[in-house]
């Protein structure tokens, strides 16, 4: 059931992915997807593993990080035929929300999902995914909040992962990354 990347896809999507150093600041190696996005053969290397990895899950929806979770999430939920649930920053949601916040290394930051994300649907099985996990506070709220509505998180799926920071250590649900930083 889990299937895991081909090294050949792996070197495609790898390649494909650009390194910026010393952004945001000094001192740090950004992983910029950018140029994941805008590479055809890439993306779609990448789309048709996840969608072959997680056709077989029994899944009901996806669920995306605020913003580019939102880019793989829909995609993959679209090729799956299920739905798309956003888990959007504080205050940009329209209806009730469910809320939860998580610490970042200046402060705090907040997510939300609507109450009703999952159209009320106890036990739904949720995928969440986002482009990247570092030190995994976003992820764990995103969990956090799938349970709090009821569903079950079965799985959480990144695109890469800075394994040096332990990002996944503490989340209550399978973790797996397409790439290993």
């Amino acid at each position: 059931m889990s299937k895991e990347l081909s090294n050949e896809d792996r070197e495609i999507i790898l390649n494909s992915i650009r390194d910026i150093p010393d952004f945001p600041k000094k001192g740090i190696i950004f992983k910029d997807i950018t140029t994941l996005l805008n590479n055809p053969k890439a993306f779609k290397t990448l789309m048709n593993h996840l969608e072959d990895r997680y056709k077989e899950y029994n899944l009901d929806y996806i669920a995306g990080i605020d913003a580019r979770g939102f880019i793989f999430g829909s995609i993959l939920a679209d090729r799956l035929g299920i739905g798309f649930v956003p888990v959007r920053k504080k205050g940009k949601l329209p209806y009730t929300t469910v809320a939860q916040k998580y610490s970042l290394e200046y402060g705090f930051d907040e997510v939300e999902i609507h109450i009703d994300a999952f159209r009320g649907e106890k036990g739904a099985r949720v995928l969440l995914i986002d482009d990247l996990i570092a030190t995994g506070g976003t992820a764990k709220a995103g969990v956090e909040l799938i349970n709090q509505v009821e569903a079950n998180c079965v799985e959480c799926c990144f695109i890469a992962e800075l394994t040096f920071l332990n990002g996944k250590d503490g989340i209550d649900s399978p973790v797996y990354s397409v790439l290993k930083f």
